[in-house]
């Protein structure tokens, strides 16, 4: 009997209240992932590509409102981002050790 290796591509959430989950495999546009919280699971399609251990948006997080990620705010959104888009520097900012 021959195995087939199919590779999963998945995601986590760490915490009940994040709206990002991280890359546990490179992810690439257009492509379905698997998101797990807790003992859910659910699929989102990617809209950009994202690297291993990447954050994406999980729900559409609005333009300076947190981003949330093991239950704690890890900056705020810089430009609205849509489910499945990628979560990093170039549209998220952070302004704690700034004052």
């Amino acid at each position: 009997m021959e195995a087939t290796s199919q590779k999963v591509k998945s995601a986590l959430v760490i915490h009940p209240s994040d709206n990002v989950a991280v890359a546990l495999t490179d992810l690439k546009k257009g492509e379905p992932c698997t998101v797990r919280s807790g003992e859910d699971e659910y699929i989102i399609t990617i809209n950009d590509d994202i690297h291993f251990g990447h954050k994406f948006a999980i729900s559409i997080i609005e333009e300076n409102e947190s981003a949330l990620k093991y239950g704690e705010e890890i900056g705020k959104m810089s430009s609205p981002v849509q489910n499945g888009e990628w979560v990093h520097t170039h549209n998220m900012y952070c302004e704690r050790g700034r004052k």
